[in-house]
């Protein structure tokens, strides 16, 4: 499974927005150095998620704001309907 983010580091706040059922935006607090802003999202997708962080890898984007993160070793099925589900429902 892929997902679409966009990236905002260095923001104010930490959050999440879906944009469709596989794009979101995210914005961290940390800065893009040495990967620094990158590791954040990748932990906030697991909380949202509730997958370890270990199953989500960057696979495009490491250096731009707009990134691909791939979604490994889980039923892709229940994590697609909880995305839809929350997207339908407006969260």
């Amino acid at each position: 499974m892929l997902i679409k983010v966009k990236v905002f580091p260095s923001a104010g706040k930490q959050e999440i927005i879906k944009k469709s059922e596989d794009s979101f935006e995210i914005w961290v607090k940390e800065k893009p150095i040495q990967g620094q802003a990158n590791r954040a999202v990748i932990s906030a997708l697991a909380g949202y998620l509730e997958i370890p962080r270990e199953n989500i890898r960057l696979i495009k984007g490491f250096k731009q704001r707009n990134k691909i993160f791939k979604i490994n070793g889980f039923n892709h099925r229940p994590i697609k309907k909880r995305i839809l589900l929350d997207f339908k429902a407006g969260k």
